[in-house]
């Protein structure tokens, strides 16, 4: 018991565990969707996308929040140009902002005297180092997701099964997509200073993925991807603190091992049913 309980005796460790929940819950509202909508890979530009606009901020002293907020507007912006044109497929579109503005990042930071320490920091987060304030902008952005979610259900939910059928319904489903991506952008703005600009997808992604197999109905696939990102989030800190390995990375690994896991558990339950099913009869 001591080995399991003795690193949350700690207070940072315990602030880390706290932060890691509200992610979890935040990524899990969010994630949902995302995956739901078939957005992996905008999602995972628009992570790296913020690099820039949170370098310029830690360069010149501002709110790193505010400008990873801007950095991941200009970059749902542009995703939403390029979109429009008919020459260019949205994926071309998204890998190629998806480069430049995590190159651009890079650059900036590379201006700093502490180009390692600050680049490793903004890429992979520091989720000991979180303090009460972050706690405070968590639960903030964590009742605006629930609140967002909620009231956009309807508008959501037909636009990822259905969008010709949203718009025949008078849902508006570009307003939807917009409000959607705000979503994003909004998950992914608090929860970098966790697990980083590059693994911050790792939460937003791998714990709905894992959920999905096991449920039918959108806000039962949520509260099963809260629960897997929970878990990561105890038994990475746990695995990070025992093994002394970097703490956001572990919680991320663990994240996607879970999704595997589940992937592999859903895959024998599949199985076993189908065997269980009788044989047809034969005709005589």
């Amino acid at each position: 018991m001591e080995w399991l309980t003795g690193p949350f005796e700690v207070a940072f460790v315990q602030r880390a565990l706290w932060s890691g929940i509200l992610v979890s819950l935040i990524c899990a509202t969010t994630g949902t969707w995302v995956v739901l909508r078939g957005m992996t890979f905008l999602g995972d530009a628009m992570s790296h996308g913020m690099l820039p606009g949170v370098a310029i901020a830690s360069l010149y002293g501002g709110n790193l929040l505010i400008g990873a907020a801007l950095s991941a507007g200009v970059m749902a912006c542009g995703v939403t140009v390029l979109g429009r044109a008919r020459r260019l497929s949205q994926d071309t579109g998204i890998g190629l902002l998806f480069v430049g503005m995590l190159s651009l990042g890079v650059i900036i930071v590379s201006r700093s005297q502490s180009f390692a320490v600050d680049l490793t920091g903004f890429l992979f987060g520091d989720v000991l180092a979180v303090r009460e304030q972050d706690l405070v902008n968590l639960t903030v952005a964590l009742c605006a997701a629930t609140l967002i979610s909620v009231l956009g259900y309807r508008s959501f939910l037909a636009l990822v099964f259905d969008e010709r059928k949203a718009h025949t319904l008078g849902l508006r489903p570009r307003m939807a997509h917009a409000v959607l991506l705000g979503l994003v952008t909004l998950a992914i703005v608090t929860s970098f200073h966790v697990v980083g600009t590059l693994l911050v997808f790792g939460l937003l992604i791998a714990p709905p993925a894992a959920a999905l197999p096991w449920a039918r109905r959108v806000p039962v696939v949520m509260c099963g991807a809260a629960l897997f990102g929970m878990g990561a989030t105890f038994v990475g800190l746990l695995l990070s603190w025992h093994l002394r390995t970097a703490a956001g990375a572990t919680i991320a690994a663990v994240a996607v091992l879970l999704f595997f896991l589940s992937a592999s558990a859903a895959g024998l339950r599949r199985r076993r049913a189908e065997d269980a099913q009788p044989l047809p009869a034969l005709d005589t």
